[in-house]
């Protein structure tokens, strides 16, 4: 009967969910600058415009990028790629098939994430990415070839600088995790 709830109880709360509060802290402010960064870009530089940096799809990348950075769909590459290489194809179907939206958003989810897995760039976010250059709001479809500068580029762009800056600031955490890019951060400590 004990074993049996304590495998009950690794299955609710598995080694990743147990972090120390210091790891809790690094999470949390790195998710809260990075969006709100782009959120004050939103609002405060270009409140005349009609242009929306902060899309839904930002928020499951900070997920990744600051609560699980050890993953590989985490990694900068992922991270840049998996989101440029969605919008692109978002946008590609919209433009092709975007009176059919029940056609255009299923095939853009589903190509995105073929050349995200042959690019190796896969990003879960990146189907979200997609799947709002079809469905997103009116403001998202005016924006055209232009929503894969602003807002997917320049939002994966602070979310990266956040991420290297929050995700690095302590000791116990690297970012990114890949030997190729720790070489680069380690010879700076």
């Amino acid at each position: 009967m004990v074993r049996r709830n304590l495998r009950i109880a690794k299955y609710i709360f598995y080694r990743e969910t147990l972090l120390e509060k210091r790891e809790l802290l690094w999470t949390f402010l790195g998710s809260f600058c990075g969006i709100g960064l782009i959120g004050l870009m939103q609002n405060y530089v270009l409140a005349s415009t009609d242009i929306v940096f902060l899309i839904g799809s930002f928020g499951a990348s900070s997920v990744l990028i600051f609560g699980a950075i050890q993953s590989p769909l985490a990694q900068p590459r992922n991270l840049i790629g998996g989101h440029l290489i969605s919008a692109v194809v978002g946008i590609g179907c919209s433009s092709l098939f975007g009176t059919f939206p029940m056609f255009a958003a299923p095939l853009a989810v589903a190509v995105s994430i073929m050349v995200m897995q042959i690019s190796k760039t896969l990003h879960p976010p990146g189907g979200a990415t997609a799947l709002i250059a079809v469905i997103g709001s009116d403001q998202i479809k005016s924006l055209g070839w232009w929503y894969v500068l602003f807002p997917v580029m320049s939002g994966v762009i602070i979310l990266l600088l956040a991420a290297l800056l929050f995700n690095n600031l302590s000791k116990e955490r690297r970012y990114p995790t890949s030997t190729r890019y720790t070489r680069v951060f380690n010879k700076r400590r």
